[in-house]
């Protein structure tokens, strides 16, 4: 994000500038999903219970609604 102010601030090209922020749209997106894997590991697979369980999957499930729209 900061390479992109950078960018914006020195008045580098709009192609750059798009660049930049595909690549950290593709890191964020990354992330987003290593999130998500841990979360259903540790909160749906690995729950201690059915309770456990179906409230690590509604958590996860309103997670995606919020990320996907």
């Amino acid at each position: 994000m900061e390479a992109i102010e950078r960018s914006l601030e020195a008045g580098a090209p709009c192609a750059d500038i798009l660049n930049l922020a595909a690549s950290v749209r593709g890191a964020t997106n990354g992330l987003v999903v290593e999130l998500l894997e841990d979360h259903l590991q540790s909160h749906v697979v690995k729950a201690d219970d059915d309770a456990a369980r179906a409230a690590g999957a509604m958590e996860l499930v309103e997670v995606m609604r919020r990320h996907l729209k």
